[in-house]
């Protein structure tokens, strides 16, 4: 397959996934949970518990919590642990946990939300062999820590473990990128001078790893839109200063369309 076949597999396999019954679209709340409450459009109330949440519903209320329907209290875990639970809320919607520094959220999501609906195709570059790039990797024993500002934390930073230094250069200058552990992979959160003209504003993704070389390549062909740019209820990473190009990366993805030429969310 040469790369344009596979890049075009590739894209495929992306609408594939963003349209997915949890896929990026399907996000319709992202609700932290730190005390009996209610969660907006879910029945029940919520709270917290140890390793996750605790659900309070009636049988009425039609959650099911591992395929059996909740009547009473029952605990729910995320999919990380060691017992992830599978929770469906009726009318297809399905719920998960995610957790944070022994906090605990509660996602709902719904395959027919209004982003789904109005979703027409992911707008992208054509393939450019000159956005092959080839940096150097530089492993940082231990790793070391850097703090990624996210959308909506107004300011706040979260460390994340970055293992290594990727350096690349780019007409005579010397950048040192820091991109964090995402399972297998390394992720490169960056910006460049499309962002907000012709890519989304906030940035984009791009996954890599490390050749045995002692190289990096980063084909920025495969360059993706955050998930915040499929749904609001994502709080996606900002780029750290020393990722975020001056000049424009012409490759990748552009925006999420709603159709002709409307942007499902606008800049």
């Amino acid at each position: 397959m040469d790369p344009v076949e596979q890049l075009t597999t590739f894209q495929a396999k992306r609408r594939q996934a963003v349209t997915s019954p949890q896929g990026s679209l399907a996000l319709t709340n992202t609700q932290w949970v730190d005390q009996q409450q209610t969660v907006w459009s879910v029945p029940g109330t919520w709270a917290p518990a140890e390793g996750g949440l605790q659900v309070t519903a009636t049988a009425a209320d039609n959650i099911t919590v591992n395929g059996n329907v909740v009547d009473g209290t029952v605990s729910v875990f995320p999919k990380n642990s060691a017992t992830p639970s599978t929770i469906e809320l009726g009318d297809g919607r399905t719920a998960t946990i995610i957790g944070q520094d022994g906090a605990f959220a509660l996602r709902v999501w719904d395959p027919n939300s209004e982003e789904m609906q109005r979703f027409s195709h992911i707008d992208a570059f054509e393939y450019k062999p000159e956005w092959v790039c080839h940096a150097t990797w530089r492993e940082i024993p231990g790793g070391s820590l850097v703090g990624f500002e996210h959308l909506k934390d107004e300011g706040s930073a979260k460390d994340e473990v970055v293992p290594g230094d990727i350096i690349f250069d780019y007409e005579g200058q010397t950048y040192t990128l820091s991109a964090f552990k995402a399972g297998n992979a390394l992720q490169l959160v960056f910006s460049d001078a499309t962002n907000g003209d012709t890519t989304y504003s906030v940035g984009r993704f791009l996954f890599c790893a490390p050749n045995p070389d002692g190289t990096i390549t980063l084909n920025f062909n495969y360059a993706i839109l955050p998930p915040c740019a499929f749904s609001y209820h994502f709080n996606c990473p900002l780029p750290p200063a020393n990722n975020r190009f001056p000049f424009a990366i012409p490759a990748g993805e552009k925006n999420v369309m709603a159709g002709g030429e409307d942007l499902l969310h606008p800049h």
